[in-house]
């Protein structure tokens, strides 16, 4: 089969032939990828950001949104069978063999990481979901405790993770949504998405919604971005005993703790969410009450994708197909 490998750091990946996975334990489950996600990890991974963190060696792991069909299973498997449509948790693969390190054609997981579909859905339109829908509707969940009736919640970021996060903010809370964005592309698609307001990051996005939030700023900030300035436009965006959601990296939070003291401001971090939340966020794409928007590219054409989303030219979700997959 083939797989798109990272083999050095700061350079493109290669796309080559490798050894198919095989099941090798009772619970393990073989899946034909039908489409795997580009996230901004993958960038960051690529850029050397989690050598120190990862533990492993190149090459290294990077399609970690995939959904696809049951290939194969193993002899205690009893919630999937061969030919299911599926999406991957994205955190229960083994994590060692070569399969589990590459975007490829086949992928080892166990059964208690992956969530049957409706036949209807195909992998390449909600594979992104694994992670970008999860960790947006894992957020959110959290937010919607703290956003009542009458509460703002402030959206930094509508592209990959964030028109998701609009959703779901639509889907599970009664808060005003404002989302900041540079791309018109990108507001106006927020707007279509249920945003009550958009406000452009042009400078002046700070002054702006405060305007619209009475001078006070919002009960929650969610931001997708975590950099590139946008934390400390967040933080200005804050009421007091706000929340702030971090899902987007690339730079520090540099607050002076008696900030946060004396404005009783809280942090909360942010990283992929639980198999129910899957299974949730599943049930509310089936309602249609979620939706992913996406670009797809051949696998052949990862590294085209990969440039894509470093340059802002993807709007919502690159997804990349292997051949014969769509």
């Amino acid at each position: 089969m083939k797989a798109a490998r990272l083999h050095h750091y700061h350079e493109q990946l290669k796309v080559q032939e490798i050894a198919e996975p095989r099941v090798t334990d009772p619970h393990d489950v073989i899946v034909r990828i039908g489409g795997a996600g580009l996230c901004r990890t993958d960038l960051h991974i690529q850029e050397g950001q989690w050598a120190e963190k990862s533990g492993v060696e190149l090459p290294y792991t990077l399609g970690h949104e995939n959904a696809g069909w049951v290939h194969e299973v193993g002899s205690a498997v009893t919630n999937v069978a061969v030919g299911d449509t599926v999406i991957l948790h994205p955190l229960a693969t083994c994590g060692l063999c070569r399969a589990c390190r590459a975007f490829a054609d086949l992928v080892k997981t166990t059964a208690r990481s992956v969530v049957k579909l409706r036949p209807t859905l195909h992998p390449k339109d909600i594979a992104a979901l694994a992670d970008a829908g999860l960790t947006a509707y894992h957020a959110v969940k959290k937010a919607a405790s703290v956003l009542y009736p009458g509460t703002r919640a402030v959206v930094i970021g509508a592209g990959g993770l964030g028109h998701i996060g609009i959703q779901c903010l639509r889907a599970l809370t009664p808060a005003e949504i404002i989302v900041v964005d540079p791309s018109e592309r990108a507001r106006a698609l927020a707007g279509e998405l249920g945003a009550d307001a958009t406000v452009a990051a042009d400078g002046r996005q700070v002054d702006t919604v405060l305007e619209m939030t009475d001078g006070e700023g919002a009960e929650a900030v969610i931001d997708f971005v975590g950099e590139k300035g946008a934390i400390a436009d967040g933080v200005a965006m804050l009421r007091q005993a706000g929340s702030y959601y971090v899902i987007g990296y690339g730079e520090n939070i540099n607050v002076p703790t008696i900030d946060i003291i004396s404005r009783e401001i809280n942090f909360i971090g942010n990283l992929v969410g639980s198999y129910n939340d899957l299974d949730e966020l599943m049930t509310l794409t089936a309602q249609g009450r979620v939706a992913l928007h996406t670009s797809v590219y051949p696998l052949e054409a990862v590294n085209d994708a990969m440039a894509d989303l470093d340059n802002g030219r993807l709007q919502g979700r690159g997804i990349l197909v292997p051949a014969g997959a769509a």
